[in-house]
């Protein structure tokens, strides 16, 4: 089958709309991985969001490249014997970009905001008996059971980030979306330069006080040498490559494999792997609405998935890019187990998807997919189930959207006809799916948990054991028991595991591997 990529590179040099040439060498011309919808961190989880909220916003912990938490906004901090007494102290002399001080009920406000909408963050309220400040630079946390993971909920860079912001604006109803992107990070987000679906800009802080040591991830000094930072939104992989060739832009975020060749053999521009610790492919399930209600037919589905074929959509013909992954953990880690995984296994097993479907009461009605156009690897992951749902008998009503509106219709829990969904793709960075902290698609809660809203006290009693575990014996147990029960669930689908690949100009230096793009310490000749 020809690949619809595979025609791209051939159309990357022709008739693609010309930019403006970036000539100031203190801007920076970036093409993020889909539009920037929202710049509300909290209102909106997708991973675009997050990226620009690093730019915009600091943390009070931050996680390093070895997955460690590390101080960031807070100077220093202790913590009771018996694990439920938190005490907080914020470095001095920090700023938002309105000028004003950062304070400790500036903390407060900003994490009960957070609490309300992240998985690790409800796991805190639920322990929660206080949290209040106490003078301007300091706070407490008051737990009634211990949470030995609370710094690594206030570090972590995926799901909903604990991002600090004034309070007037952290008392925001955490389900509508702030009035205004004020943070006191790095860069201000520029408001009046911002066109939804073309560009976003960003400024450098001059206020910013970087800590002292060498930046590492989300932790450590955060120097900019970037006067201004340009997202310029170039949703079709072609496009964004050729304008990368020109000198238009500066950097892809996200560069479409099939192009790698051509933009390999370009003497003035850079590839390399995004993050060596990859991606997860995945398919989401509406656990609420039929037939995906029944684990029967989530089964079935599971059954049919190929991760080879998929995989092969969506990381190409190299084989060292990619491979099957029967797991909800990233491979060569110390968590990755394939406990339980046999329906992911083998050869697919159609026939008996067809009888799980029937037994699950399914009897054709549509079942909606969503795909977003200018994501291709939701597309392509999105192509192949289209094709194995019809294989298996199910009736597929195939929507192909922007991933700004794929984004805000998986909010919805109404019937797939009442402009809800069955099915959508997306993926989950590695670093993400190394423990089952920091992971909400693993989260079984019912209403609290991510979309597809998957409900099941078996498999949290088996996120709690590994919570709960004593030491890393008792951790690699449990973490099997958590891979065995969410395969049995069927939480989600993995798709596979691939890398993911970035390219820049040679004039650009600093680019760093990470699941996040990382502008600090990024120089531009």
């Amino acid at each position: 089958m020809l690949r619809r990529r595979t025609l791209l590179t051939a159309a990357a040099a022709l008739a693609t709309p010309h930019i403006a040439r970036a000539q100031d060498g203190s801007v920076l011309r970036f093409v993020p991985q889909a539009n920037l919808p929202t710049l509300d961190p909290i209102a909106g989880a997708q991973y675009v969001v997050r990226n620009a909220g690093l730019l915009i916003w600091d943390t009070l912990f931050g996680i390093d490249s070895k997955l460690q938490p590390q101080p960031q906004m807070v100077e220093a901090w202790e913590v009771s014997a018996d694990g439920l007494l938190w005490r907080f102290r914020l470095r001095p002399g920090m700023t938002f970009h309105d000028a004003t001080p950062v304070l400790s009920r500036d903390a407060v406000a900003s994490l009960q905001r957070w609490m309300a909408r992240d998985a690790m963050g409800l796991m805190i309220s639920a322990r929660l008996v206080a949290i209040a400040a106490t003078d301007d630079r300091s706070f407490e946390i008051r737990l009634r059971t211990p949470y030995p993971k609370l710094l690594l909920a206030l570090a972590k860079g995926n799901g909903r980030v604990a991002f600090i912001m004034p309070e007037r604006i952290a008392q925001t109803d955490p389900f509508k979306t702030i009035p205004e992107a004020i943070g006191s990070g790095p860069m201000r987000f520029l408001a009046d330069a911002w066109v939804p679906g073309a560009l976003a800009a960003f400024a450098r802080f001059p206020a910013y006080r970087p800590r002292a040591e060498p930046a590492d991830w989300m932790a450590g000094g955060k120097r900019m040498f970037i006067d201004r930072v340009e997202w310029q939104v170039l949703p079709d992989p072609a496009t964004a490559a050729a304008a990368l060739q020109r000198g238009e832009v500066d950097w892809l975020e996200t560069a479409l494999p099939d192009l790698l060749p051509m933009l390999r053999g370009e003497p003035d521009i850079a590839v390399g792997i995004a993050d060596h610790l990859g991606n997860i492919g995945s398919l989401r399930m509406n656990h609420l609405q039929p037939p995906f209600n029944d684990v029967r037919a989530r089964r079935a589905v599971q059954m049919a998935l190929s991760q080879d074929d998929t995989m092969s959509a969506v990381a190409g013909d190299d084989v060292t890019s990619w491979r099957a992954c029967p797991s909800f953990f990233t491979p060569g880690t110390p968590a990755y187990t394939e406990v339980g995984a046999d329906n992911l296994k083998g050869a697919r097993r159609y026939d008996e998807a067809k009888r799980l479907l029937a037994e699950a009461g399914y009897s054709g009605a549509p079942v909606v997919l969503l795909a977003a156009s200018d994501i291709a690897l939701t597309k392509e992951q999105g192509d192949v189930t289209a094709a194995m749902l019809d294989r298996i008998g199910i009736n597929v009503d195939y929507v192909v959207t922007d991933w700004g509106t794929l984004a805000a219709r998986r909010n919805k829990k109404t019937p797939p006809a009442a402009g809800g969904w069955n099915i959508f793709h997306t993926w989950h960075a590695g670093a993400d799916c190394v423990s089952p902290a920091a992971y909400p698609a693993l989260m079984t809660t019912g209403a609290d948990a991510w979309f597809g809203w998957p409900k099941s006290e078996a498999v949290m009693q088996t996120i709690d054991a590994w919570y709960g575990a004593p030491d890393a014996v008792a951790e690699k147990t449990a973490i099997e028991n958590i891979n065995a029960a969410s395969m049995d669930f069927v939480t989600y689908v993995p798709t596979g595991f691939f890398l993911g690949y970035q390219a820049w100009r040679r004039g650009v230096s600093g680019v760093t591997p990470a699941p996040f793009p990382l502008f600090w310490d990024v120089r531009k000749a």
